[in-house]
């Protein structure tokens, strides 16, 4: 009963922390916090099924500062964007066996003003055609009825227009597909010069 009652209060607290109801206006948070708080809450999709193995999260965190943002929709994107991986490794795990499926999340320091956060997935990619339309409105590769289309539209809407930032894919068939959220560590500095250069760095 303890066990589970402990359970309960971190799943509680991550959601809070996740929605961050009380945090509407952008302040200072720590990225690992927020990001532990999102794959708690999708824990139950990690584990082992019986159709398909369990989910192995690589994590290899860098030593950030605090950033400014608006810490609740930051994890709807991470929500969404390892949401998208848990379900393309589910489906390649039922069609090809596929034994070892993962999710590597890396954060690194790009310079003195923007930080980055990749999310990389050894799932079944992606077409160039599906990455071409990836952000638009309404475009979904899922079944019928199991998605809306509207989850990465509204993800590059938060990370381009809410925090000045950029959000970028890169996938081939065959070859896995990651994701790289790059935003301004104040968003005051978002405006000036110091831009990254595209980031890019091999899913292997």
């Amino acid at each position: 009963m303890k066990m589970g009652s402990d359970r309960i209060r971190n799943i509680v607290l991550s959601l809070r922390n996740f929605s961050r109801l009380d945090e509407a206006q952008m302040k200072t948070v720590e990225i690992h916090s927020g990001i532990e708080s999102t794959l708690l809450i999708l824990q139950n999709r990690l584990k082992d099924k019986s159709d398909h193995p369990s989910i192995e999260i690589i994590k290899e965190y860098g030593q950030l500062p605090l950033v400014e943002c608006y810490a609740g929709q930051l994890s709807q994107v991470l929500m969404n964007i390892l949401t998208n991986a848990i379900d393309a490794l589910e489906n390649l795990s039922v069609i090809n066996q596929q034994d070892n499926p993962q999710i590597l999340i890396r954060t690194l320091v790009l310079n003195s003003d923007w930080v980055a956060i990749e999310i990389a997935d050894n799932g079944p990619g992606m077409s160039q055609e599906v990455q071409q339309r990836l952000f638009d409105p309404f475009f979904t590769t899922k079944p019928v009825g199991k998605g809306t289309g509207l989850g990465m539209s509204i993800s590059y809407q938060i990370i381009t227009e809410k925090h000045q930032g950029h959000l970028g894919c890169i996938s081939s068939p065959g070859a896995g597909t990651k994701f790289i959220i790059e935003i301004p560590i104040q968003q005051i500095k978002s405006v000036q010069a110091n831009i990254p250069e595209a980031h890019n760095i091999p899913l292997t």
